[in-house]
């Protein structure tokens, strides 16, 4: 059947083309049929043998044109069924030559868009040929269509990128090619296709020229790698301005507090506690750019440990009460009891970051007070710390620009107040790493209200003691007589919270009024309306409460009187604690018996009159002859080693006379053999010889992180930062004479 039809449909296509011929052909036969078999008929029928009878003739005539007749209606029929036929066929035809020219002029299109588009397009076939490029990959090879086509020509590869696999098979890779235009950077995307059906499959290569955006991140890494490397040259150098400055401050600081223990006059102990008050501002803005040094090198590192919330609040609020009471300012703490006592987090830098804005209330706070309040946060283990303060307030356009580095509030010429712009800065950042955050409300002349919202889950280890409950004060009346201000409505705030009645009074005259209506479970009277006005008002609640305690400074409690009204004080700021022992209600009735003032205790080695051998290695002479001072007046003995070698030796000499030092204090930076090659020295020989092992702590002014670690690396126990505190020296020296129970 395969020639019979192949001949068929070669006839038919030959009639399609040639109709004229074919009509004229088809015409010729049928003229010729009819025409032979009418005359081969006629002829027949008169011949001398046909037996010719008209009638039958007329017979056979009639039935002759009425198969004529028939065979004209069969094909008139025939032709009518053809002709619509056709007509369909012609519809079809149409729809299809639509369709052709569509496809036409999408091949087109697609032909043009591959010729014109930018990118880079070739098809190779199994052997590499090419069988189609695109305009621009001519223009990249330097060479014409007919060139390339049928040829294997590729670029000249100069560097070879990366490389990737796509899961549908496709092949990305990078390639940096010599062409015409010059070494370019192109990003080839390759993969098999089919051109056509039952045709075996080729290879489709899309390359972009990507040199602009390569060449761009290429910058771009080489600039965040002079950034990085800048970054630590700014960090080394940081902490090497600070290692030399705080060298000399810790003598400046140092010999300050040792003459401000000398009998000075009025005068000299002004001039005394100026040199040591700059001091401490000096300290305090090397500390705020090596926070910032850090921040800034990504080496901020925080902790999550538990801490006492509670204990963290009150001690910044004692902190900054000496600077606020100074400034006749009210601070005042307030814990929301419905918190945890104990949570999990990073407790020094969110102590350094209450304290910056507790002490920003305070120095822009010139009448009023300043609260640190906690309380629970909007979102779950979320706790928000506010510092309010009765100050000068913020200006709206100037509260987003505070957060800024080295912006300030006031940032003219003649500002009144100083600073570095960089402790909000630093605040925010760090609050911002604990996954809290910062806002403000304020108006000028209104004061200011910061909020720290950082999350710090309960310390679950805690258990059930988790909480702080304070007393059931439920129908106890409590008078408080203080002046209106913060601190008065903190303090009335927590009593109520216990079920205290509670009446606030801020003038004597109401209060002594006031006090005869009722039996008072207590009365609190606030030393700060007046010291004679307060026993004037103790005198007169003394008839009416057994509990009268007066709200006193640090610095007044000295002064109370012995025959004093007031059976109690509390030292303001005031704590929870305290405040609950005080007012909590006593069944047999007995009166609480007054808190001893405490005295300034001597230290601990002094106490024992005799103290530890201790071998200082400091190269530096003021700050040698400043820990020579310190340690005899803590009633230690100390022999100074200029530098490390000296050290070592020294060392050696009291361990081989049998009287080894108990303790040695170790700069870092000394010339010869610095502190962390000694003490690696230092250990290897107690390591190689029988003998104790001397502990030895950093005396060290660098503050990174790094320089810490190698002081532990080198076997060190421990460090002190220059400048030295000297109740931290004091606390050091006694947690060593207790662990070795030397009688120091």
């Amino acid at each position: 059947m395969g020639p019979i039809f192949h001949v068929r449909l070669r006839l038919r296509r030959f009639m399609r083309r040639h109709r004229t011929i074919f009509a004229i052909l088809r015409s010729l036969m049928i003229f010729s049929a009819g025409f032979g078999g009418a005359y081969g008929f006629i002829k027949a029928s008169i011949s001398d043998n046909s037996g010719y009878n008209p009638h039958t003739f007329a017979i056979g005539a009639s039935f002759l044109f009425a198969l004529a007749c028939v065979g004209l209606a069969t094909l008139s029929m025939r032709l009518r069924f053809v002709a619509r036929k056709m007509h369909k066929i012609a519809l079809h035809n149409e729809v299809l030559a639509d369709r052709n020219w569509e496809l036409q002029e999408a091949e087109q299109r697609a032909r043009n868009l591959f010729e014109q588009q930018g990118d880079l397009i070739v098809m190779r076939e199994r052997g590499g040929s090419i069988i189609f490029v695109n305009d621009a990959y001519c223009r990249m090879a330097g060479l014409d269509r007919d060139n390339l086509l049928g040829s294997a020509f590729t670029f000249e590869l100069i560097e070879q990128g990366d490389s990737a696999l796509e899961p549908n098979g496709t092949r990305v890779h990078d390639q940096r090619i010599e062409s015409a235009i010059g070494p370019r950077w192109i990003a080839w995307r390759e993969a098999l296709v089919r051109s056509d059906a039952g045709q075996p499959a080729v290879l489709q290569c899309v390359g972009r020229d990507v040199t602009d955006r390569t060449e761009t991140e290429r910058a771009l890494a080489d600039a965040r790698d002079q950034a990085n490397a800048a970054n630590r040259a700014k960090s080394r150098f940081l902490a090497m301005a600070s290692h030399e400055i705080r060298t000399p401050l810790n003598g400046i600081l140092g010999m300050s507090g040792l003459l401000l223990e000398t009998q000075l006059t009025p005068e000299q102990t002004t001039y005394a506690k100026a040199v040591r008050t700059s001091g401490e501002a000096l300290m305090s803005l090397i500390d705020e750019l090596l926070d910032y040094s850090k921040i800034e090198a990504g080496k901020l590192a925080l902790e999550a440990q538990p801490f006492s919330l509670a204990a963290l609040i009150e001690e910044i609020t004692e902190l900054l009460a000496p600077r606020a009471q100074a400034k006749q300012l009210e601070i005042a703490a307030y814990l929301d009891e419905r918190l945890p006592t104990w949570v999990t987090g990073d407790a020094a830098r969110l102590r350094q970051v209450l304290l910056n804005l507790a002490g920003n209330a305070i120095k822009f706070t010139a009448t009023g007070g300043v609260a640190l309040i906690a309380e629970p946060g909007i979102w779950p283990n979320e706790i928000s710390f506010q510092v309010c303060d009765t100050g000068i307030g913020i200006a709206a356009d100037a509260q987003e620009r505070i957060f800024r580095e080295f912006e300030q509030a006031d940032d003219s010429v003649a500002r009144s107040f100083g600073g570095t712009g960089l402790g909000l800065a630093i605040s925010d950042r760090i609050v911002k790493r604990m996954g809290g955050r910062i806002a403000l409300q304020s108006a000028l002349g209104a004061g200011s209200t910061f909020e720290v919202s950082v999350p710090l889950p309960p310390a679950l280890e805690r258990g059930e003691q988790n909480s702080f409950r304070g007393p059931d004060l439920a129908g106890r009346s409590i008078m408080l007589v203080a002046p209106a201000g913060l601190q008065a409505k903190l303090i009335e705030r927590r009593l109520q919270n216990w079920g205290a009645q509670t009446c606030l009074v801020a003038e004597a005259e109401v209060a002594e009024a006031l006090l005869p209506e009722r039996a008072w479970h207590a009365v609190l009277v606030d030393d700060s309306i007046g010291g004679d006005v307060s026993l004037r008002v103790g005198g007169v609640a003394q008839r009416h409460t057994t509990r009268l305690i007066v709200l006193v400074t640090p610095a007044s409690r000295h002064e109370l009187a012995p025959g004093a009204p007031f059976n109690g004080y509390l030292v303001k700021p005031l704590r929870a604690a305290s405040l609950a022992a005080r007012v909590s209600f006593d069944t047999d009735g007995t009166v609480m018996a007054d808190d001893p003032i405490p005295t300034i205790a001597p230290p601990i080695a002094a106490q024992a009159g005799t103290g530890l051998s201790i071998l200082v290695a400091e190269d530096n002479d003021i700050n040698a002859l400043l820990m020579r001072s310190l340690l005899s007046k803590l009633g230690h003995h100390a022999d100074i080693a200029v530098h490390g070698e000296a050290a070592l030796d020294s060392w050696l000499a009291a361990r081989s006379a049998g009287a080894p030092y108990d303790l040695i204090l170790m700069d870092v930076q000394m010339p010869k053999l610095d502190g962390i090659a000694a003490a690696r020295r230092i250990r290897a020989i107690e390591a190689s010889e029988p003998g104790g092992r001397t502990p030895i702590l950093a005396l060290t002014a660098n503050a990174l992180v790094e320089d810490r670690y190698a002081c532990f690396e080198a076997g060190m126990d421990g460090f002190l930062v220059k400048p030295i505190d000297r109740d931290k020296l004091d606390e050091a020296l006694a947690n060593l004479a207790a662990a070795r129970q030397v009688p120091a």
